[in-house]
């Protein structure tokens, strides 16, 4: 498999192309395009009407997560993030491989899940609601635009992350305060729905909302290319997080005063566009939906950038197999388009409820092993605190738990392809690993 030589090895990592803000406005659009305008609907639908509760909450154990990255992006800063942390607490071999795939096909789910929802959002503009045929083809489409704005380079996809993040996080204030307004700040419409969350359901929220905040880890893969990275990548990720806390919450509430659950479960995948139509009418409405593009694309556009770059540090590590096919160009290209394809595919024939919960599933998983590894191998190298790494451990065993307990019930399918996948990177890796040793050793 790898026939290719050390030039064409070359990732052609560019230190300091990208700035601080750069970096922050790459991790919010990251969470924004698949975190609220994606998940909304999602999280209500098990939360009901304590679903604006489900993100703080899911905010507040995505913080305790964000310590053992910054701690480690502040030690070790590198374009490989995630793998290279691995790495650093496991050493290389199958447990690093497994998890940093799971990663890497938690951000590729993301992918195809941010997709789809530029789609609706676009089908809903036109008031096609259905969508059809088109709603793939218009997820293909927003995808193969995204790897054409990748392969321009750094500059040109900080200069549009940093525009489209102006963009849609005023656009996002401005529907909450509308919103707000609207609602008297009451909070009735969605209080006054009769069913009730369990326990479990408004856990198994908590862990979408998570996947909604996992955006931020995105930045730990850039973290050779950012300036100054032992200090900017940890202050990206804290701002990162601090904003998209405050706009969550903010729509949120929003939307929990103009829409009944019940409103918002049969809007769910459009359900910020429906709840402007109170405050801003029709062209509200409109307005929203085009903020939801402009979140969608941007994000998109910053996730792909991230995760290519992952694939290619794995590679670079010997961690994964990889071909040229026939390509020109370096790895870095190549995985660039493996990841549009592979989210081509999932965003052709996943909905977006099923491609939610396997992204959340993954990065859990993937999440409390880098805090295992902290703990266990690392954390007084790095001057890690233990009990906050036992925290967030804790916090991700007991939501993950209850996800996967509400999906049993709800809906099986997606515990099955989490385990086939699951069972799949794991074999996979392990042949490859074995194989590759082999070969070194003759």
């Amino acid at each position: 498999m790898h026939d290719h030589s050390d030039h064409d090895r070359s990732s052609q990592y560019k230190k300091n192309s990208l700035s601080l803000w750069g970096a922050v406005s790459m991790g919010t659009g990251v969470m924004i395009g698949a975190g609220i305008f994606a998940l909304a609907g999602q999280v209500a639908e098990l939360a009901r009407e304590w679903f604006p509760l489900a993100f703080l909450v899911a905010a507040i154990i995505a913080g305790f997560s964000a310590y053992s990255y910054v701690k480690m992006a502040n030690a070790w800063p590198s374009a490989g993030g995630i793998a290279m942390f691995l790495q650093k607490s496991y050493g290389r071999g199958t447990v690093t491989a497994v998890c940093a795939l799971l990663m890497y096909f938690s951000m590729v789910v993301n992918e195809s899940l941010v997709a789809r929802t530029f789609a609706t959002y676009s089908l809903h503009l036109t008031g096609n609601e259905s969508g059809g045929w088109l709603l793939p083809v218009l997820a293909v489409a927003v995808l193969v635009f995204a790897f054409l704005v990748n392969i321009l380079g750094n500059k040109t996809i900080q200069t549009f992350s940093f525009f489209m993040a102006f963009i849609k996080i005023g656009g996002l204030v401005f529907l909450a305060a509308g919103g707000l307004w609207a609602s008297g700040l009451s909070f009735e419409a969605a209080a006054s729905s009769g069913e009730e969350t369990s326990f479990a359901g408004f856990l198994g929220a908590v862990a979408l909302g998570i996947h909604a905040y996992k955006g931020f880890t995105t930045i730990t893969n850039s973290g050779s290319e950012i300036k100054n990275p032992k200090k900017n990548v940890g202050r990206a990720i804290i701002v990162s997080l601090v904003i998209c806390t405050v706009i969550y919450l903010l729509v949120s509430l929003a939307v929990a005063g103009n829409l009944t659950v019940d409103e918002i479960v049969a809007a769910r995948d459009y359900s910020l566009a429906e709840a402007a139509r109170p405050a801003y009418g029709e062209l509200g409405q409109r307005v929203t939906a085009i903020f939801a593009i402009v979140a969608t694309v941007s994000g998109l556009i910053a996730s792909v950038f991230a995760v290519s770059r992952m694939l290619a540090m794995l590679t670079e590590m010997k961690l994964v197999p990889h071909s040229h096919f026939g390509m020109p160009g370096s790895v870095q290209k190549h995985t660039l388009v493996y990841t549009i394809v592979l989210a081509i595919l999932l965003a052709v024939f996943f909905d977006l409820s099923r491609i939610a919960s396997l992204g959340a599933i993954f990065y859990i998983l993937m999440d409390i092993a880098i805090h295992w590894g902290i703990f266990r191998n690392v954390r007084k190298e790095i001057g890690a605190n233990p009990v906050i790494l036992v925290a967030a451990m804790a916090f991700d065993v007991i939501v993950l738990g209850a996800f996967i307990w509400v999906k049993i019930q709800s809906d099986i399918v997606v515990i099955y392809a989490s385990i086939i996948g699951l069972v799949l990177i794991i074999l996979g890796e392990y042949w490859f690993l074995r194989s590759h040793e082999s070969q070194e050793q003759h």
